[in-house]
């Protein structure tokens, strides 16, 4: 995948998984459509994020 962060064992992004959250996306819908994923994996997703996002400042802008 390029060097982008994945779901260990799978071809899924983080940032695929992080979008689809906040598009609103459940996390038990994410595992329905990719039924390799793991409520576990998702959150374990979200804590990565949240770590990487902790490390430097953004500017959020409004799409």
């Amino acid at each position: 995948m390029t060097g982008m962060p994945c779901i260990k064992g799978t071809r899924v992004t983080v940032a695929n998984v992080v979008r689809q959250i906040a598009a609103g996306r459940a996390p038990e819908e994410i595992c329905r459509n990719y039924p390799y994923l793991t409520l576990e994996s998702i959150r374990a997703v979200l804590e990565f994020a949240a770590d990487i996002s902790a490390a430097e400042t953004y500017e959020l802008l409004a799409s």
